[in-house]
């Protein structure tokens, strides 16, 4: 039997026990269900094999070889994580386009007396969800973004935010990167196709009444792009915006940013990049790594590269700053008052 689903919130509302996802490993790590587990009626190897017959050669032969693979591996399925399921287990099924590998995968589990069911479409009809939501449709959220200079806290204030109670949208965390050049993540990027079925799932679940703060990127999170309707969102945002000192936020960028000083060719490599355009600047904030001045090093960045870069684009899109909040320092004591007092603003406007 074949399921189908209208919009995403049905499809994350879809009332199965598991969700299982049986195309290749390598197609479910680039994207997949959430919640999805991964049982493969092909491996990455076998369906590059199992396709190339079908081109080169013949299609019934691609067909029938494919079928005795699927076969052995839904045993070996059967044998391990299946062994110990219920009979009244309802599973939902789903390949790259819902046809034979989700077909029989789900007919062998009707058979032994599951309630197996496919997503008609299969994971492409489930991408034109996500699609449709970041590509054709206007994001009509609320949105307020979070602002303010480098070194001013923003991703951390979001998460206390969230903590306390407000919505958060953070584009930093769902694409592991914390959107600048140095700002790479052990783990690696999602795919980008991953990276929208966060952002797609993530808006789907939030209420539409209330405010969603957000961290003010770029249209990028390092390569990871934001799509053009939640772009056009933020770019139309109101925003409010942290002011601290220099000094205090440079101590809080060298804390926040050990790991990666911590590496210093890695980030030698990072700064030479930047030399194309400030030149002699780097060899400068090159010396200071080598001396392991970090405090210097991360308030020498902000004051001769980050923050220009940061007033050049304020002047070029402008922004409407709802409220601004002074900070003296960003210690831990600071910054917890500066969410509560983020959050109570928030409140206000809700």
């Amino acid at each position: 039997m074949k399921t189908s689903f209208s919009s995403l919130t049905d499809i994350l509302d879809h009332g199965f026990d598991t969700v299982i996802d049986v195309r290749s490993p390598a197609e479910f790590a680039e994207d997949h269900v959430p919640g999805a587990i991964n049982l493969p009626a092909l491996s990455n190897d076998e369906r590059a094999r199992v396709g190339t017959i079908y081109v080169q050669e013949a299609p019934f032969k691609a067909r029938k070889i494919g079928a005795a693979l699927v076969a052995r591996n839904v045993a070996e399925h059967l044998d391990g994580p299946l062994k110990d399921i219920a009979g009244s287990w309802r599973p939902l099924v789903y390949c790259w386009r819902g046809g034979q590998r989700s077909g029989s995968f789900a007919s062998i589990l009707s058979q032994i007396g599951w309630r197996a069911e496919v997503i008609d479409g299969g994971y492409q009809s489930y991408r034109n969800l996500v699609h449709y939501v970041l590509y054709k449709d206007a994001v009509t959220h609320r949105l307020i973004l979070l602002d303010g200079n480098t070194g001013t806290a923003k991703t951390d204030i979001l998460h206390r935010l969230q903590g306390l109670g407000v919505q958060v949208l953070d584009l930093e965390g769902l694409a592991n990167h914390r959107g600048s050049l140095l700002g790479s993540m052990a783990g690696g990027q999602p795919a980008q196709k991953g990276f929208e079925t966060a952002l797609a799932c993530a808006l789907a679940r939030m209420d539409p009444t209330r405010p969603i703060m957000v961290e003010a990127e770029s249209s990028k999170v390092g390569e990871r792009v934001v799509p053009p309707t939640l772009w056009a969102a933020m770019k139309a945002a109101s925003r409010i915006e942290i002011d601290a000192p220099l000094d205090a936020r440079a101590q809080y960028l060298a804390d926040a940013y050990e790991d990666i000083s911590a590496d210093t060719a890695g980030l030698t490599a990072k700064l030479e990049i930047l030399r194309r355009h400030r030149g002699g600047l780097v060899d400068g904030w090159l010396a200071l790594l080598q001396a392991g001045a970090l405090k210097a090093l991360a308030r020498a960045l902000m004051d001769e590269h980050y923050d220009p870069t940061y007033r050049s684009g304020r002047t070029r899109h402008g922004a409407d700053v709802l409220q601004r909040f002074d900070v003296a320092d960003l210690g831990i004591d600071a910054r917890a008052d500066l969410a509560g007092r983020i959050a109570a603003w928030v409140e206000t406007v809700s």
